[in-house]
């Protein structure tokens, strides 16, 4: 048993190392893309261009891995018969920076992710591991690249081993994903590369009348994540379906980003987000700015760009909670601190880490209200998640996606059938 312990330690312990150094290398890239996308706006003409270079990559040297996070909890479930190869680091490194150069709405966590579930699975292969210890190991490379990309090692050690199945947790793996989550983050910290930290102004007295409108902000959250989740949903199979040419596919979305930024006349919801990230924490977004933030993320994914889920998510939840701040008399940045959390906890379902990602990013004074806002949103979210292929009690989640394309088939019937019957009386 200790000799098993002590190589997992120095597996989890490579792991981070090679996950940080990748996690290093993108962030510096990808500070570097958004503020020139920031000073040269003009790049966002070339958005559609860049998904179509974008979507060659991919039938050219991977189209099994455009399934991104997915890939990587499928091949937690079935190592054996799930192979992620070492070029999905490359791959999807390049294609992400190509998203926020040209101002693509995504994030930065599925990047993260996906690079440390391919070299984890690299390194399982050349030790040639056994499908338990591939299954752990791919859980390492998940904490490893969520922990480095934000800072938050522990959080991304609790979420590596909640994603994977809805409602538990793999507790056996826990301490050696923190192992590759801590070297992870502190490999990002000696090559001098920071991570940017909000900090919530005012606490409120913790009361009855703020138990209430906690209870109601939760409600509200778990409505917004449903919109975005199901949202992103219905875009890529209305796309995969109605457009079967994948080059005019994310050509057209390419396109309608375009529109929709200048139509709203800002940048604010191209990229990342991060200045209207940090608005959210000062009051200073319009009410309105958590839902153009959902269309231009949905709209980019759905239409076949490249990137994360989660930073979108943080900046959604942030400027609603904002928002609500203001509806409820209550502090902004109090409200867009919880907001970041919950909503992130509702659609990824991962309540436990989302609870040590809030107290790793603001502390605990806010913790009690955070867990009543996160239990709330989680519960009321439903079954349905961004990751499809997350298991829910030995169920893949993918099984309410296909309900839900199931009964948009029915209604596409019904809408022709009705558009077709002759007018009364004739």
């Amino acid at each position: 048993m200790l000799i098993t312990i002590r190589r997992q330690l120095i597996v989890a312990t490579l792991i981070g190392l090679c996950a940080g150094g990748a996690s290093a290398l993108f962030l510096v890239v990808l500070t570097y893309v958004s503020t020139w996308y920031l000073h040269t706006s003009a790049l966002l003409f070339l958005l559609p261009f860049a998904g179509l270079s974008i979507t060659y990559l991919y039938q050219r040297f991977g189209p099994a891995l455009g399934a991104g996070n997915n890939l990587i909890i499928d091949a937690y479930h079935q190592p054996r018969s799930r192979y992620i190869p070492f070029r999905m680091v490359p791959l999807i490194f390049v294609t992400t920076i190509v998203t926020h150069l040209c101002g693509g709405s995504a994030g930065r966590e599925g990047t993260a992710v996906q690079m440390g579930g391919s070299i984890a699975a690299t390194i399982a292969r050349y030790l040639k591991l056994n499908a338990h210890e591939t299954s752990m190991v791919i859980l390492m490379g998940i904490s490893a690249g969520f922990g480095s990309v934000f800072g938050t090692p522990f959080a991304g050690a609790v979420f590596a081993c909640e994603v994977v199945v809805r409602g538990n947790i793999r507790a056996s793996a826990l301490p050696f994903a923190i192992c590759a989550a801590v070297v992870g983050d502190q490999t990002v910290r000696m090559l001098r590369v920071s991570h940017v930290h909000y900090s919530v102004a005012t606490l409120p007295p913790f009361t009855l009348e703020l138990v209430g409108a906690l209870i109601l902000a939760g409600l509200l959250f778990a409505a917004i994540t449903l919109v975005f989740v199901l949202g992103l949903w219905v875009v890529e199979w209305w796309c995969k379906t109605n457009i079967l040419n994948p080059y005019i596919r994310v050509f057209i979305g390419g396109v309608l980003v375009i529109g929709m930024t200048y139509v709203l006349g800002t940048h604010d919801y191209n990229g990342l987000s991060l200045p209207l990230l940090a608005d959210a924490f000062v009051g200073g977004v319009p009410p309105w700015a958590f839902a153009c933030k959902v269309l231009f993320t949905i709209v980019t994914l759905g239409f076949g760009f490249k990137g994360g889920e989660v930073t979108p998510l943080f900046v959604i939840g942030a400027t609603a909670g904002a928002s609500m701040g203001y509806l409820f008399g209550i502090e902004p940045s109090y409200m867009a601190a919880i907001g970041l959390v919950a909503v992130f906890a509702a659609a990824t379902k991962t309540p436990l880490a989302s609870l040590v990602l809030g107290f790793e990013l603001f502390g605990g004074a806010i913790l009690l209200p955070m867990m009543i806002v996160v239990g709330v949103a989680y519960g009321c979210s439903g079954f349905v998640g961004i990751y499809g292929a997350q298991r829910n009690r030995g169920r893949r989640t993918r099984r309410m996606q296909e309900l839900l394309v199931v009964q948009l088939r029915r209604a596409r019937r019904w809408l022709n059938r009705v558009r077709n019957k002759p007018p009364f009386g004739v």
